[in-house]
């Protein structure tokens, strides 16, 4: 077990170094201080070792956004604290961070993105409905707005939403007009 988790963390370090490209199991090998054999009996594939680290990391940083949800009173109020937490996760994983640049050619720039993260913010955004704050025929309106907000801000910061604070603020100003009976 141990010797999994140097290998994931590894992997973690290379992919934040390198983006996936600098992943490859002689260099995981190397950077956990294990024998390639022992990378190869722990995960067959360095797709399968990539997929371990990168799920890991999500169930960690998904944890630390729905925490933030808890207690949340509005929908307006419940889209911008999903994107304000999901920004600040982002932020303190440096390996998210290096996944969003665009240079590298990283999977979240790629073409089907969007399809890929409509089912994560839906998982987020329904309990809004389930806690009456908006309805059914609201939610795919919201989840949308929410995604393409979401993914602006983290890749985009700017000096004036720098903060949690900041962001929170702007959003609330933009959304809660836009959200109308829903805020």
């Amino acid at each position: 077990m141990r010797s999994q988790k140097k290998i994931l963390n590894a992997t973690l370090r290379l992919i934040e170094g390198g983006g996936f490209e600098a992943v490859n199991m002689a260099a995981i090998a190397h950077e956990a201080g294990v024998s390639r054999q022992t990378v190869y009996s722990n995960f067959g594939s360095r797709e399968e070792v990539v997929s371990k680290a990168m799920s890991d990391l999500t169930v960690e940083m998904l944890s630390g956004i729905k925490a933030r949800l808890a207690t949340v009173e509005s929908a307006c109020e419940y889209v911008v604290e999903f994107i304000v937490a999901s920004r600040a996760e982002v932020r303190a994983h440096p390996v998210l961070t290096t996944l969003l640049l665009a240079e590298r050619g990283d999977p979240v720039f790629s073409a089907e993105m969007m399809v890929r993260a409509k089912p994560v913010a839906h998982e987020f955004l329904s309990p809004i409905v389930e806690r009456g704050l908006a309805t059914e025929e609201e939610l795919d309106g919201i989840i949308e707005i929410a995604v393409r907000l979401g993914l602006s801000v983290i890749a985009f910061d700017s000096e004036s939403i720098h903060s949690d604070d900041d962001l929170r603020t702007f959003l609330t100003r933009w959304l809660q007009p836009a959200m109308g009976s829903t805020a």
